[in-house]
């Protein structure tokens, strides 16, 4: 019997590993995502995708493509001993690390943050750094050990690498030796608190570098310029644009979800028309070509359905935290620190209930506007890409009813005990249907 003939695909992982797959000549995006998932032992990947880098920019597949598609006709050659090469990347960023629900997915996402990091040009945020760093070293190496007398360990202070915490600039900036002797304090005042709670206290951390939790992409402001000064940075509630000036990024707008009327393309010309109550012309940029142009906007028309569909979930949990941050302050006054570290160690967070996801009135355009009763466009014609179709998110289910995608998740069951009733009754009152917490 003859064998089907398959092709080789290499993986890359936010962590420096790679996963090897064998595929299908015929094989889809969706066939190489699956072996990914079987040999990671996850249900659902949640919040990355499949990319692939083209002119020095990473652009997100279409599951349903088949491979040859953005491999072209080497893909076809008979004779291949050198594999293809994909990269797994997130492609939706999150507020807060409780939304991603399998431990090794979260492990992934910390990765690959902690990249982006250190590839951060926000220089005017340079405090955040340091505390970023701590959060880093806390969940990469635990507590930072003390001497007999409680002091920190004086020898210590060069048990990390500058490179692997701080971005270049920073370090050309302060020196190697400023950061190794300033940020042993900042690691050991999280002592005591565990690792994967380091991880989740970095994951929002970043969230708040200007260049931290977006996916980039270049832009020209002029067709004929040689130059991509122009960066649209794909954000979880909406779209940032940047312009490269002198090495910095200089922020132009911020754009959220509500704020834009439509995105449309027309071969590289790529437009941003925002809605008229903001009083701005339309903004138009190009792109490498019209393959990047209709992968942006796909990218763009995701994040926005997914941003509907957690938006309710992410509310939630930040409201969970909000009290918890509230209660101990007030714990602070009637309890002795030490205690209230204890508390700390053993306290986590879940979330079980989010509303029905809201309307919106963005509508996605390839070459024209198209309106929300509209039917799809042939094969022939660019896809349609819907953001506020209502469509079910399976880790969003698992979320719903807290199971993980990867086995059990580790929630102590001391934690809701913790809470007080009255606590209990405010959240009630706050949740749609009056949906108890307990």
């Amino acid at each position: 019997m003859r064998t089907k003939p398959t092709r080789r695909v290499c993986v890359l992982l936010p962590n420096k590993q790679h996963l090897d797959c064998s595929v299908r000549m015929r094989a889809r995006g969706q066939e190489v995502m699956n072996a990914v998932l079987r040999q990671l032992g996850v249900g659902d990947l949640q919040v990355f995708g499949l990319a692939l880098l083209r002119d020095n920019e990473y652009l997100f597949l279409d599951l349903e493509q088949k491979l040859s598609k953005y491999f072209g006709k080497i893909w076809k050659q008979k004779s291949l001993s050198v594999p293809f090469i994909l990269f797994l990347r997130v492609k939706f960023y999150l507020e807060s690390g409780l939304l991603i629900l399998s431990s090794k997915v979260q492990q992934l996402y910390y990765w690959e943050l902690r990249q982006k990091v250190l590839h951060s040009q926000s220089r005017h945020q340079e405090a955040l750094f340091f505390q970023l760093a701590a959060s880093a070293l806390q969940a990469d190496v635990g507590d930072l050990k003390r001497q007999e007398g409680g002091e920190e360990k004086q020898e210590s202070m060069q048990y990390f690498l500058p490179e692997d915490y701080f971005p270049p600039w920073l370090i050309n900036h302060r020196g190697r030796n400023f950061l190794l002797q300033h940020s042993p304090a900042l690691h050991g005042e999280l002592r005591g608190l565990p690792p994967s709670r380091a991880i989740l206290q970095y994951l929002k951390e970043a969230s708040g570098l200007q260049d931290g939790a977006l996916t980039f992409y270049r832009m020209k402001e002029g067709k004929k310029e040689r130059r991509s000064s122009i960066l649209l940075g794909v954000a979880l509630t909406g779209v940032h644009v940047y312009q490269e000036v002198e090495g910095k990024q200089c922020a132009l707008f911020f754009f959220t979800w509500s704020n834009i009327e439509h995105f449309t393309f027309q071969g590289s010309r790529f437009e941003i028309t925002a809605v008229s109550s903001l009083g701005l012309s339309k903004l138009v940029y190009y792109t490498h070509s019209a393959f990047h142009s209709k992968h942006i906007l796909r990218h763009l028309s995701d994040s926005h359905r997914f941003y509907l569909n957690t938006k309710d979930a992410a509310s939630y949990i930040q409201q969970l935290e909000d009290m918890q941050t509230c209660q101990l302050h007030k714990e602070a006054y009637i309890c002795d620190m030490t205690c209230l570290r204890q508390r700390l160690r053993c306290r986590n967070l879940t979330a079980s209930e989010c509303s029905d996801m809201e309307e919106t009135h963005t509508t996605w355009n390839e070459d024209e506007t198209w309106k929300e009763d509209e039917s799809p466009p042939s094969e022939d014609e660019p896809e349609e890409l819907f953001v506020d179709d209502p469509a079910e998110v399976s880790w969003l289910a698992d979320l719903l009813y807290g199971v993980s995608v990867d086995g059990p998740l580790a929630l102590p069951s001391s934690y809701w005990a913790a809470v007080n009733m009255e606590m209990k009754q405010v959240l009630s009152l706050r949740v749609d249907e009056g949906v108890s917490v307990d």
